[in-house]
């Protein structure tokens, strides 16, 4: 069978099952979950790809909510990655029921590559992208050690889609301050306010802004800051989160921030307690994936633009360090709308998100295609990431 005959199928199959898929990503929008519990879309989505003759293990890299689906037992292995947790209040104000069920598409779509070609067709699906998240333990405890390629999807309210995006690198750090309760009136002189620290902590970290490379951010909320007025606050915590255009720059600017916080429990005489975060790698776009990717939107009718610059942060930064990886956004509106707002809700649930949900599949598939049906051009793909 020929590349465009193959290609042709791949549609096929994933047109005959087109209205199960949308249906399928209409009911994880009605129905959100936060990062770490998001019991029911896993469910529905292992249950979807068993029922299409995947082999499926749930709890994967101890993640409850993580998976790996799989159809066939060769080389390559692409590997679709499926996102599938909201965000609080809002709901799926980021689209992740289109990129999960885009991703169990393409992969109903590949399975003829494992049977014609002996590839292996693979969905990971990786929780917590919110809280950014299920990816980095999944990298770190080998997931992806036999992924040749990796591939996903994420919707964008443009009327434009996107090949890539050139995501920071980010982490986060838990502050805790520790004081002497006292009577604010009677002896405050007795007391160490715990949040007089928090507050020394964000005056001194505010100074050290003007100082960031462009792109750099630094963003924080207090978590605890007394419980009554008129008590000294024994303990205040807070959190901050730092992104950084390249990951070396954010080892950097996590010392410059722990001065910050550091300073402010010796100004104060408040003990300090701290604790990093998770780590997420800056995204790693591999350009000749792309050049795959966009001639297959092409053949479906949508122009890709360039890769556009943006300081939000993914985990999928860490697999893009890892194997080669496509990360494309598929408009869902004509509109432009914020990431992470009402709005954005909205549209992952419109027609615009259905159509992005079948092309989307469909362009992940045939990309796969392209991978499994011409080594040399995951080798040169290989290649491109070892030399970065």
């Amino acid at each position: 069978m020929s590349l465009e005959e193959t290609k042709k199928k791949i549609q096929k199959e994933i047109d005959n099952c087109s209205q199960r898929l949308i249906d399928l990503s209409h009911k994880i929008h009605k129905n959100p979950e936060l990062g770490w519990q998001e019991v029911k879309a896993s469910g529905w989505l292992t249950d979807f790809l068993k029922e299409n003759g995947f082999k499926v293990e749930q709890g994967i890299a101890d993640l409850p909510t993580a998976f790996r689906a799989e159809h066939g037992n060769g080389k390559p292995e692409i590997a679709f990655m499926a996102e599938y947790d909201a965000l609080p209040t809002i709901g799926h104000g980021c689209g992740h029921n289109i990129i999960a069920t885009a991703a169990i598409g393409a992969a109903i779509g590949a399975k003829i590559l494992a049977d014609e070609n002996g590839a292996t067709i693979v969905v990971l699906g990786c929780p917590a992208e919110e809280l950014l998240g299920g990816k980095v333990p999944m990298v770190e405890k080998g997931i992806f050690s036999e992924i040749d390629v990796a591939i996903q999807i994420h919707p964008v309210c443009k009327d434009e889609n996107w090949a890539g995006f050139t995501s920071t690198a980010c982490t986060t750090l838990d502050i805790e301050f520790f004081g002497q309760e006292a009577h604010a009136a009677a002896c405050p002189w007795d007391g160490i306010s715990a949040l007089e620290a928090i507050i020394q902590a964000f005056n001194n970290i505010n100074s050290l802004r003007l100082h960031l490379k462009d792109r750099g951010r630094i963003s924080g909320i207090i978590t605890d800051g007394g419980e009554v007025v008129n008590i000294i606050p024994a303990h205040a915590a807070c959190k901050f989160q730092m992104r950084s255009p390249e990951d070396d720059y954010l080892d950097e600017l996590k010392k410059k921030v722990l001065n910050c916080v550091e300073g402010a429990a010796l100004a104060t005489g408040c003990r300090l307690e701290h604790r990093w975060g998770m780590r997420c790698n800056a995204m790693r776009n591999d350009m000749i994936l792309l050049d795959l990717w966009k001639d297959n939107m092409a053949s479906l009718g949508r122009e890709v633009t360039k890769i556009q610059e943006n300081s939000g942060s993914t985990d999928t930064g860490n697999v893009s360090v890892t194997v080669p990886c496509i990360h494309a956004f598929v408009s869902i509106s004509k509109e432009t709308l914020p990431f992470h707002s009402k709005a954005f809700c909205d549209a992952a649930g419109s027609q615009l998100a259905e159509k992005a949900v079948i092309d989307g599949a469909k362009a992940m598939a045939m990309t796969a295609a392209d991978l499994v049906t011409n080594p040399d051009v995951l080798s040169r793909a290989k290649r491109e990431l070892s030399e970065l």
